[in-house]
């Protein structure tokens, strides 16, 4: 009727209030654990009671030969550094581990993108990359000293090995999972297909790639360290052989939290590159 009907009320410009007619348009914020936020005082408090608990270990009479105190450990590793040891190892395993995982990585992405764009690719590649994913990369270790020697090559080729198949299958997937809508939505308006793929398809991989990088360093990683212990003269994976054969389980932790310093500053990289590159997210 119309003396019962409700006048809205209007803007400066005589538009309707938005506000007023569409309460449900407000943003919802999210609630509990779907609300995505760094809490660091509380990783703080999880390394101090790793630490205390290691402390507790070691001093109710544990063998220092099995689990050393952590100032034995702080002991060991101001005297590799203090000669030079530390460094050298270290050096050497990043150096491999930065040949082998971009050589991987730009082969994997590469094979992966064509996979994901082209019916050719994924008849012809996609099988052998899923026959080639569940071979254990270590036990390729020793043809690749046939065919390379036992120098770096062999060593830089396991690593690149390991990282190759996570970042095709995430290159695939990434591809894969593009909105077709927005792909037909640039071919209607004439863009070029070079374009499509540079302005479309690559940005819509990056979340993807992302987590292919995640996967692909811990598995570089851990290839690093085998690799290293065959045939290696420095080299974290070398460090940790030697103390373990001279039973110096100081050294040997040393190298292990190197190791994991090493994957932790990965993560918060990536973290880092996912902030900056997915901010609209």
């Amino acid at each position: 009727m119309a003396g019962s009907s409700k006048v809205h009320p209007r803007t400066k410009t005589g538009s309707v209030d938005q506000r007023e007619t569409r309460p449900d348009a407000e943003q919802v914020r999210y609630r509990g654990e779907f609300n995505s936020r760094p809490v660091p005082h509380l990783s703080l408090l999880t390394l101090a009671v790793v630490l205390a608990l290691w402390w507790a270990t070691t001093s109710v009479g544990t063998s220092a030969i099995g689990v050393p105190a952590p100032y034995e450990v702080m002991t060991a590793f101001g005297a590799l550094a203090r000669n030079g040891e530390l460094l050298k190892h270290l050096g050497a395993s990043l150096q491999r581990l930065f040949l082998g995982w971009v050589l991987g990585a730009v082969c994997g992405v590469g094979v992966g993108l064509a996979i994901g764009l082209s019916s050719w690719g994924r008849a012809i590649a996609l099988p052998l990359v899923s026959a080639l994913f569940p071979v254990p990369k270590v036990a390729l270790l020793p043809l690749f000293i046939l065919w390379f020697g036992i120098g770096e090559g062999a060593k830089v080729a396991t690593i690149a090995a390991g990282v190759f198949s996570p970042m095709v299958f995430a290159a695939y997937s990434g591809a894969s999972g593009v909105d077709r809508n927005v792909v037909r939505m640039a071919q209607t308006f004439g863009i070029p297909s070079s374009m499509i793929i540079w302005k479309v398809i690559l940005p819509g991989t990056i979340p993807a790639l992302l987590n292919g990088c995640r996967i692909s360093c811990s598995i570089a990683l851990i290839l690093l360290t085998a690799a290293e212990m065959i045939g290696a003269q420095h080299g974290l994976g070398a460090l940790v052989l030697a103390s373990g054969n001279l039973m110096r389980t100081d050294q040997l932790f040393v190298g292990i939290l190197i190791l994991s310093i090493l994957g932790v500053s990965v993560s918060g990289i990536l973290s880092f590159l996912e902030r900056i590159l997915l901010h609209w997210r």
